[in-house]
């Protein structure tokens, strides 16, 4: 007979967590995260503003609309200020209250969130999931599983949908569906984006919070001893241990905590919040509302779960005003401000003055200094525009240029060379500043002048 093998795996998978429904104020406010986040996501590639889609970033054309604004590719510093701002703010919300993005307003817990209530509508809560999950497969079970999972990939492929509606047209992206005339591109994007979010909001849920999502790892350096995270009053709950509603737990030498593990069987990562504040908490408050329900039921004081503080569980005062918040909410208004700013006041032109670079200037046949440009002019309007291009700064300055106006279309781009010529004796020093502009002949408004160098020899 041969040898046994007692070797032990090294890897242990982890246990399916079932999280038990848990109602609420935090879970109602989730919920209205969920529904308010996933109506914009679903809604918005649906609504239509001025002939076009409200929302479409049109990659082939090179547009990005957003409502009544219309983006460029060179208008990309917008949206590395975007997000920075975003940054600062997750860095500013962390710092006051722990992890409020990934409890209420992250993709994998709002989908999860989502998945998780279609799951329960059909399977029933914790107790009869894992009651189902232990069944032997029969038809009833087949049926159950089948039709959960009917429902989970008809989301899971609609938000697929709804993601490459945002990229093209949706109405025309759902006409070219029905009949399966979509591009390569198309087809994998709509079937990538379904199943990762079948694979993630299904089956991966706490596995992406705890093993995938880099936040984890880096979210205590954040923290301070002034930062609202939700915590267990272990001078209150302890000893902890199972008693009746009639019974006086100081008589028994009980604390507030009947053990019930109801905060742990809520616990969308299946922590126990009464081990202390781990990395794994994704501060979705659902051991608090639950925990309020016993204590509402035992006719205990509320909070023995709860959002507080390292130095108020230590009896110290509470600082929310703090150095960093000020700096974090100042950097952000600043931010947030000038982008809304230079937003409101930009101006759908972009014009770059090149010189030629092989020689600094020319002296022609009449004696003329000469300097050769090249403008690259981008028309960043929805609308097609004839410009008129202008030189000042030097008197007696002459543009040589095929014509002084010019047509380009929307998002189109220009080269426009042209000269400069002016007599020797009008040059008075040997680098002059001169200034371009450019105009719209229509809307004066759209105008750019851009400054730049005459360079010629020593002035007299």
């Amino acid at each position: 007979m041969g040898k046994k093998d007692n070797t032990d795996s090294l890897y242990a998978s982890d246990p399916k967590i079932y999280p038990r429904a848990v109602s609420g104020l935090f879970a109602m406010w989730r919920s209205i995260g969920v529904f308010v986040l996933l109506g914009i996501y679903y809604i918005v590639p649906w609504l239509d503003w001025a002939n076009r889609q409200a929302v479409l970033f049109d990659l082939p054309n090179r547009k990005f609309h957003i409502f009544g604004l219309t983006f460029w590719p060179q208008d990309f510093f917008y949206f590395a200020v975007i997000l920075i701002i975003a940054a600062f703010a997750l860095f500013f919300f962390t710092a006051i209250a722990g992890r409020l993005w990934c409890g209420y307003a992250c993709p994998q817990t709002v989908w999860t969130e989502l998945f998780l209530w279609i799951a329960r509508k059909v399977e029933g809560d914790r107790p009869k999931q894992i009651k189902l999950d232990k069944m032997p497969w029969n038809a009833y079970k087949i049926r159950v599983k089948a039709t959960k999972h009917f429902l989970w990939l008809a989301l899971a492929a609609y938000t697929g949908f709804t993601f490459v509606g945002y990229f093209t047209p949706i109405d025309e992206l759902a006409s070219r569906i029905v009949n399966l005339s979509l591009g390569p591109w198309e087809w994998f994007w709509v079937i990538f984006y379904s199943f990762a979010t079948w694979g993630n909001a299904g089956f991966m849920r706490e596995q992406v919070c705890i093993y995938m999502c880099p936040y984890a790892r880096f979210q205590s350096a954040m923290f301070d001893d002034n930062t609202l995270i939700i915590s267990y009053d272990e001078q209150r709950g302890e000893p902890r241990g199972s008693r009746k509603k009639s019974d006086d737990p100081d008589s028994k030498g009980l604390g507030s905590c009947i053990d019930c593990t109801l905060c742990v069987q809520v616990c969308p990562t299946g922590i126990d919040i009464r081990d202390g504040l781990q990395y794994q908490c994704i501060a979705c408050s659902a051991c608090i509302d639950v925990c309020d329900s016993v204590m509402d039921k035992m006719n205990y004081e509320r909070g023995l779960i709860r959002y507080t503080t390292e130095n108020a569980k230590q009896g110290k005062s509470v600082n929310l005003f703090r150095p960093r918040i000020i700096v974090y909410a100042t950097a952000l208004i600043l931010m947030t401000v000038s982008l809304a700013y230079a937003i409101a006041t930009r101006i759908p032109l972009e014009v770059d003055i090149l010189r030629d670079r092989t020689r600094l200037f020319n002296e022609t046949d009449e004696g003329l200094i000469e300097n050769t440009y090249s403008l690259q002019i981008i028309n960043k309007d929805e609308q097609n525009h004839h410009y008129i291009i202008t030189v000042s700064g030097i008197d007696g300055m002459k543009m040589i240029i095929k014509s002084d106006t010019v047509q380009i279309k929307s998002g189109e781009v220009l080269d426009v060379p042209l000269r400069l010529q002016i007599d020797p004796y009008d040059l008075k020093k040997r680098s002059a500043e001169i200034l371009m502009t450019v105009t719209a002949v229509d809307n004066p408004d759209i105008q750019i002048i851009e400054p730049t160098r005459f360079l010629g020899p020593t002035g007299r």
